[in-house]
């Protein structure tokens, strides 16, 4: 039968070889592709964080991603250095890791990311002095409190979106990378979003979107730049989690809960420059890419004059 199929081949004109031969390529990229979707997904192991190094620094950690994210280093037998802004919440959130993880070592840094920022980093410098930082989450982030146009953004949002999303990760990153390159090992981990990345634009949240596109770019030069020196560096991408920073109070299949994205987020720790841990995601980020800009575009459009319209209502509403 082969030998027949293989005959019938050689009779056929030229072009129709070439069809055939673009078509079989392109199934077994696609069967490639698929395979390598299921392995790193659902087969691959995640990495021993602790060859990094037995300690994780987390920002952000009082509460959404971050908080998450300080609770699964230490599940993974890590100790944590938590910065963030407010005193008592780190307080509750360093107890309630000693608690549930009784031999986990937790120091507290107080950094206001929108405030005095070099005085908060010589405060990271002096904790981690002497400490084996393995792992780095830049979790810390802001957004808009509600979609809004460009020239709706008051000079004090403006600041603090570059300051806390640009700056902060830059200047945390600054301070803890050295250690990692005299050791020779670390993990940084850069919390993106698929604002900057998955989808074509994100209107009405301009100035959040460009500077997560920063933290890509960041992220990817950092990869090249110390690869070498056995520092892995990746930007993670997510689209909507159940955070109050997107506003989104209940998780579903394509919005996952801050544990969900957590468990997920570590497991690619050291793997790809760039990812989107939660698989889900990716189906949506395919759906993205499969259709034109202009369509996504103008959908994402009318979706964020929407929540517009919602917080300016709520905005009346408080006024009142």
């Amino acid at each position: 039968m082969d030998c027949c199929i293989i005959s019938k081949l050689k009779t056929q004109p030229f072009w129709f070889l070439l069809l055939f031969s673009l078509g079989l390529f392109t199934i077994l990229r696609f069967t490639l592709i698929l395979l390598n979707w299921v392995y790193v997904n659902f087969l691959r192991q995640p990495k021993n964080l602790k060859k990094y190094g037995s300690w994780a620094l987390v920002t952000g950690p009082t509460d959404g991603i971050g908080k998450s994210f300080a609770f699964e280093l230490a599940r993974k037998g890590l100790n944590l250095i938590l910065v963030g802004r407010n005193p008592d919440k780190l307080k509750d959130v360093s107890d309630s890791v000693k608690a549930k993880f009784g031999k986990t070592e937790v120091k507290t840094v107080v950094v206001d990311f929108a405030g005095d920022l070099d005085e908060g980093v010589n405060r990271i410098r002096e904790t981690i002095e002497g400490l084996d930082i393995g792992v780095l989450i830049n979790n810390v982030g802001i957004s808009y409190p509600y979609a809004r146009f460009f020239h709706e953004v008051d000079e004090v949002l403006l600041k603090n979106l570059i300051q806390v999303n640009v700056v902060g990760t830059t200047k945390v990153t600054q301070a803890v990378l050295p250690g990692m390159v005299k050791r020779k090992k670390g993990a940084i981990v850069n919390i993106g979003s698929g604002a900057a990345i998955v989808i074509p634009s994100d209107p009405l949240y301009a100035v959040y979107a460009a500077t997560k596109a920063y933290i890509d770019q960041f992220s990817r030069c950092l990869y090249v730049e110390y690869k070498k020196d056995g520092i892995d560096v990746q930007c993670q991408v997510p689209l909507y989690v159940a955070t109050k920073m997107a506003s989104i109070k209940r998780s579903s299949f394509f919005v996952p809960s801050t544990d969900g994205y957590a468990k997920a987020g570590v497991k690619w720790i050291g793997y790809e420059p760039r990812c989107t841990p939660y698989w889900p995601h990716t189906l949506l980020w395919a759906v993205a890419y499969s259709l034109p800009e202009s369509i996504v575009d103008a959908w994402r459009l009318r979706f964020c004059i929407g929540i517009r319209k919602r917080g300016q209502l709520k905005d009346s509403r408080k006024q009142e």
